[in-house]
């Protein structure tokens, strides 16, 4: 057997059971790392420890997943600090808020985070070992640990995706493993079980919050705020473990102090893998400037922030031969984390003075205003923004970063629109947020106009300003400003008089929300194609009109109805007491259409990007509350097309395209009057069928100014430099500024530009005929983040979003991700014009 010099003891004592608390294999029956544990055996693990050492050992469950099971936090320490838990909680809150009644004569809070990805599955064993060693009575270094320490241990972050990988593996695992790659058990089958229930990961989820599991854990992050966070990891087999400290990009929010304890962290950590020999890296891959990981986000929230990578994830198995030769165990990632994570409260404990005087030392600066170069950020309100400013003011809630007003002033500062300083008049009721707070970093990393990249090797996307995701007139001043706590955005009321109509102006998704309830509901709906006039009120094109005429089956019940729907959804009504209207189209003309409710159906399954997919099915399902009809891409052939009015093409590689059968079939069901939405690749497939309008725009060899010397010393690349050289023909995901034709349906609701988050290079011909130019990128359109330098030129003068009419139907090209992750929520409503008007 293996022996690990790890805390003054070996894994064949780990798995002993001591006089007073069982060993996971003690309770599960069988060793840790011969199989995987299923998720409803942790918890009773969990809760089983939490009983027996119930003075050393609180748990806490924090919330249900999709799929309802529970998410539990355990709270470890010693019996004087359990006793007086909610007193170190509070005092941290006290510190945080720089209160002077706060004490840094306070244990250190350590918050270890397993198994976000669902596939990484050995993270959540180490949990139980990690749980068991640090109350095992027989261990006298955990027991000194946790004198000035309070641990906190979520065993599963992503419990419907590790069951996922679990169920598949424990399913198809013969009686004993097999090593070899080429074995079905290295290949888990779509989506895998990194994500969750809805195929989000949610290790890009921190700081945007759109997951139910997200969400339950930061309510319970901002109640604790620790010193130290770690999410625990796993890559490539034949990847040797990594821990802090990190690559490079350090965003520039991240303090000296912050990087410096990484290298503390790191080098106890290497102490313990070379004395048993183990492999690591450091300083390499895993970069810290993306603000909504798992180790970012609490470091923007003043904390050491850490994610440990272990070599295995889904291909790892129970035991996998890497190219090496040698055989990986689970076994052996278990001991790897747990080592890490054991090392990790080692040293906090080790620093607990050093750790609590830095915490305090960086609240007293947020607090007092000593953070950025912005100090102040202004949301200019308007009642047609103010459905998308709700939007983001709940954002900012759920980080709890405050906000208020301020009084009538004139500022200068940056205009996020014009991208140029200006001066600016502040209005009563504009929102009003103050980098003076505890959470100036999250505030001003989430409100950057252009982070500043030291590296441009990043992971991860390198712009996400929140006015552009949100599409909000904002203003950003070094000026400080006193906000007084007093806004109110409190929606009031709808009335329901008994009159000829009501109008709904399109503004944001809750709109959508309101017409897909309506919908449920059975009422017929109208929509203006065109700007008009009513009652004195102006109403642009994709208003929605609800008449008496064709619901008269409603009778009395109807506003009624409508009323409590557009109250859920605090949508206003607007009374209309005549068909004819002041200026525009009357609701008789042929530019008022009847609106009818679309039968949608979203390709999924093999060969489909689960996360797309994921994404538009979790907007249905939890936004628009409308239903969708998932079907697998591989089945298509089975399809019957008569019941489908929208089929949803998300991100993917589709055969059926390359079958000439199932081509026609397709292309038939389009000209009798299907609607197709396609997203991403999806268009660029589309796009190389015959009939389509849009045609991939060529960039090399166009003109001389695209002609690049074969003999130029520019083809001439240092080998350590291909990485870089690389990264000029590429874009991690930056901001450009789309021009928009706002008459046409796919746009109703948006100003005439859009930003988009470009995550490649690719644009698409203008169309000349069969088709619409609706969002093109015009020259020097790069508004925030990293593009390469080759790249750069290409991004110009292309079409981004276009619709075609084809036979009785019409096709949406979506060449951009307009629901990426669930946070760009401007574009929501882009998808929701597609599914609802174009081709109506």
């Amino acid at each position: 057997m293996k022996k690990y010099c790890l805390f003054m003891i070996t894994l064949c004592c780990v798995t002993v059971s001591v006089a007073q608390l069982k060993s996971p294999e003690a309770f599960l029956g069988y060793p840790l790392g011969s199989r995987y544990t299923a998720h409803h055996q942790v918890v009773d693990y969990f809760l089983y420890v939490s009983k027996t050492m119930d003075t050393q050992c609180k748990l806490v469950q924090y919330g249900t997943t999709n799929e309802h099971r529970p998410l539990y936090l355990a709270f470890v320490s010693s019996d004087k600090n359990i006793a007086n838990l909610e007193k170190i909680r509070v005092n941290n809150i006290q510190l945080v808020n720089n209160n002077t009644e706060a004490n840094t004569n306070s244990p250190s809070i350590v918050w270890l985070s397993y198994n976000v990805h669902g596939n990484e599955t050995s993270s959540t064993e180490a949990a139980m070992l990690t749980l068991y060693e640090l109350l095992n009575t027989s261990n006298t270094q955990s027991k000194q640990w946790l004198q000035n320490t309070v641990v906190i241990i979520d065993p599963c972050l992503n419990p419907d995706g590790r069951e996922r990988y679990v169920n598949w593996f424990n399913g198809i695992v013969g009686s004993q493993y097999n090593a070899s790659l080429n074995a079905r058990e290295h290949r888990e089958p779509w989506p895998g079980g990194r994500t969750n229930h809805y195929n989000f990961d949610l290790n890009r989820d921190w700081a945007w919050q759109t997951q139910t599991e997200s969400m339950s854990r930061i309510q319970q992050y901002q109640l604790w705020m620790p010193q130290i966070h770690v999410d625990f990891h796993e890559q490539g087999i034949n990847q040797p473990y990594y821990f802090a400290p990190a690559a490079k990009p350090y965003h520039q929010a991240i303090t000296k102090w912050q990087k410096d304890f990484q290298v503390i962290v790191g080098k106890n950590h290497a102490g313990y893998f070379d004395k048993n020999n183990w492999l690591y890296f450091t300083k390499e891959t895993f970069d810290l400037f993306y603000p909504s990981y798992g180790d970012t986000y609490p470091l923007y929230n003043g904390a050491i922030g850490m994610t440990y990578e272990q070599g295995g994830g889904p291909a790892g198995g129970l035991a996998a031969t890497t190219d090496e030769g040698d055989t990986l165990t689970l076994t052996d990632r278990i001991m790897h984390h747990f080592t890490t994570g054991m090392s990790t409260v080692e040293t906090a404990s080790k620093n607990n003075g050093l750790l609590m005087a830095a915490f305090q030392k960086y609240y007293k600066a947020a607090n007092n205003g000593e953070v950025g170069t912005y100090k102040t950020y202004i949301i200019k309100t308007s009642d047609d923004d103010m459905p998308k400013i709700k939007s983001l003011l709940q954002l900012l809630q759920k980080n709890g970063i405050s906000y208020g007003t301020t009084n009538p002033t004139n500022s200068n500062g940056f205009n996020y629109f014009t991208q140029k300083n200006e001066s600016f008049s502040i209005n009563k009721n504009d929102i009003v947020i103050t980098a003076a707070q505890s959470k100036a970093t999250l505030l001003n990393v989430l409100f950057e106009p252009n982070a500043i990249l030291e590296d441009s090797a990043t992971y991860d996307i390198t712009a996400w300003a929140l006015p552009y995701v949100y599409g909000v007139q904002c203003y950003a001043t070094t000026q400080k400003l006193a906000v007084n706590n007093n806004t109110s955005t409190a929606f009031v009321p709808n009335s329901n008089n008994d009159v000829y109509g009501y109008v709904l102006k399109w503004q944001a998704v809750n709109s959508a929300s309101t017409v897909a309830a309506l919908f449920q509901k059975g009422i017929k709906l109208r929509y203006a194609e065109k700007d008009f006039d009513a009652n004195g009120q102006s109403f642009k094109a994709g208003a929605i009109i609800i008449l008496k005429k064709g619901n008269e089956s409603f009778g009395n019940n109807l506003w009624p109805t409508v009323k409590n729907i557009c109250d859920a959804n605090e949508v206003k009504m607007f009374a209309v007491n005549s068909g004819m209207v002041d200026k525009g189209a009357d609701f008789g003309s042929e530019a008022v259409h009847p609106i009818q409710a679309p039968r949608v159906a979203l390709l999924t399954g093999e060969n489909v990007n689960a996360n797309a997919a994921g994404e538009v099915w979790h907007f249905f399902d939890n936004v628009l509350h409308y239903p969708i009809t998932l079907i697998n891409a591989n089945n298509v052939n089975r399809i019957n097309w008569s019941v489908i009015d929208v089929l949803i093409m998300p991100d993917g590689r589709y055969n059926f395209l390359n079958d000439k059968d199932d081509a026609k079939a397709f292309e038939q069901w389009i000209k009798n009057g299907g609607r197709v939405v396609a997203l991403e690749s999806a268009v660029a497939q589309l796009s190389k069928q015959e009939w389509s309008s849009i045609k991939a725009k060529k960039t090399d060899g166009d003109d001389d100014t695209n002609y690049v010397n074969k003999n130029s010393y520019d083809a001439l690349v240092n080998y350590n430099d291909r990485e870089r050289s690389a990264i000029s023909n590429y874009t991690p995901g930056a901001i450009f500024k789309v021009a928009v034709d706002n008459s046409h349906p796919l746009m109703y609701g948006y100003p005439n530009f859009y930003y988009t988050l470009k995550m490649d290079d690719v644009v698409y011909e203008f169309v000349k005929e069969g088709g619409w130019n609706i969002g093109v990128i015009k020259k020097e359109n790069a508004v925030a983040g990293f593009v390469g330098k080759k790249l750069a030129p290409k991004l110009k003068d292309g079409l981004l979003f276009s619709a075609q009419e084809l036979g009785g139907g019409t096709v949406t090209y979506l060449t951009d991700n307009v629901m990426f992750r669930s946070f760009w929520e401007n574009g929501k409503l882009m998808l929701c014009n597609a599914v609802f008007f174009v081709g109506q």
